[in-house]
């Protein structure tokens, strides 16, 4: 998800290393992201001709390395992020990353997407409601299960916007 993720913070431009590992992490909602993730794929980019380097001056008179996205580059995201698995569909994070991105993609894909996250959620929640028919819940596991539910109703409400919007 990280690859996906770097390649996508350089489509509005190049940016340095450290500020494209600082984004990075902003947009997954914080932790950390070691150096030995970023560029170790920052040079398995450019070696795979997705993504250019050059040296451009710091602000304290060091040299800097500047990433840019490169058309081949591009492609292998657009190309990355039409592979959408089950365990993808199964995943909020991977879905919302591919949403966000909806623009680079085709309509069929955007579609493909949306119908394999709600063919999931959709399982996920007759599983839910078929264990609180059970009674095996106490109060607790009862409240979660139904809060879950509640929260798979919102995001298919969601998938239902989003196809009316992008009239797919």
């Amino acid at each position: 998800m990280y690859d996906l993720l770097m390649l996508a913070m350089l489509l509005r431009g190049a940016k340095h290393g450290y500020q494209l590992k600082r984004e990075t992490v902003t947009l997954v909602g914080g932790g950390r992201l070691h150096n030995n993730q970023v560029y170790p794929a920052l040079r398995r980019f450019v070696s795979n001709g997705w993504v250019t380097r050059r040296l451009v001056p710091g602000n304290r008179g060091q040299t800097r390395h500047l990433y840019s996205l490169t058309p081949r580059g591009r492609r292998e995201l657009i190309a990355r992020l039409c592979r959408f698995t089950d365990e993808d569909a199964a995943n909020a994070a991977s879905f919302w990353f591919r949403v966000g991105l909806f623009g680079l993609l085709q309509p069929e894909d955007r579609n493909r997407i949306l119908h394999a996250r709600e063919t999931y959620l959709r399982a996920r929640h007759a599983a839910l409601a078929d264990v609180q028919a059970s009674g095996a819940l106490d109060l607790f596991a009862g409240e979660v299960t139904s809060h879950v539910k509640i929260e798979i109703e919102a995001e298919l409400g969601w998938i239902a916007r989003l196809r009316k919007t992008a009239k797919l």
